[in-house]
């Protein structure tokens, strides 16, 4: 009987510690392709939607976001009335709401993508969760802003250009809330297993998780073509209140990065 209570034990322990290492949301902003090199790509889609990027169970948008826009060219452009509803399936066969955009490149550049949230409320953690999250697509071969920061509350400024990459790059970071850099930020890495057929061995590998050095830089190599999410997390200064009671609010500076077999 003892040994019995103690498998049962174990077995709930290993249990809870998959489910904790298996929790990583992040947003995702996924375009067609990173790279516009001709007329035929210049019209593409974006997938918007909250997700467990490798395991593929989805969360719902149930609000559009608070903004979704572009910044090329230096300007930045308002995208939020191009947002359409969209159920989007996950591994189990459960739809979950998120939205996606079209959109039409009509200069050349680079085309750096985000979006803000709305918050969500994840009861389990008892935290409201805001994620801003960008993408950068280049877009007929001239390369001109990729590093921009737009001046988000958080967010990951590339020091590697972030496409154009081969699988096994390395790609580096800054992470920044309020427009500094923050020493020692966790950052949560998974890779998009768009098809389900990736498993991982244990829980660990699901989430990938690294920390920037004392100037807020982190360092990754991707070992697998496809994209690549990184997820700075950070906890507000300020609280929100859900039921009439004060709860965190985890702020993640998101960026999508895609890699490819060098053919």
């Amino acid at each position: 009987m003892k040994k019995l209570s103690l498998l049962n034990t174990l077995s709930g322990l290993i249990a809870l510690m998959m489910a904790g290492n298996a929790a990583a949301h992040f947003q995702m902003v996924i375009p067609a392709t990173d790279i516009v090199s001709g007329p035929a790509q210049q019209k593409f889609k974006l997938d918007v939607k909250f997700w467990h990027p490798f395991e593929g169970h989805g969360m719902d948008m149930v609000e559009p976001p608070a903004k979704f826009g572009v910044r090329a060219g230096g300007e930045t452009i308002d995208l939020l009335k191009s947002l359409k509803p969209r159920n989007y399936t996950d591994v189990e066969g459960k739809p979950h709401k998120g939205f996606e955009a079209n959109y039409a490149i009509k200069r050349p550049g680079d085309h750096i993508f985000y979006v803000e949230p709305k918050p969500y409320w994840e009861p389990s953690e008892e935290t409201f969760i805001v994620h801003y999250t960008k993408v950068i697509v280049n877009a007929l071969g001239l390369e001109d802003s990729w590093g921009t920061e737009l001046g988000l509350k958080t967010e990951i400024v590339p020091l590697t250009r972030p496409y154009g990459l081969y699988t096994g790059n390395v790609f580096q970071g800054i992470v920044k809330v309020n427009g500094k850099a923050v020493p020692f930020s966790e950052v949560e890495v998974e890779y998009y297993n768009e098809d389900g057929k990736l498993k991982a061995p244990a829980a660990p590998m699901i989430t990938q998780v690294i920390k920037a050095d004392v100037n807020g830089v982190f360092t990754y190599a991707m070992p697998k073509a496809g994209w690549w999410g990184f997820a700075a997390l950070n906890e507000d200064e300020k609280k929100m209140k859900h039921e009439g009671q004060e709860y965190p609010v985890e702020i993640g500076a998101l960026l999508w990065i895609k890699t490819h077999d060098m053919k």
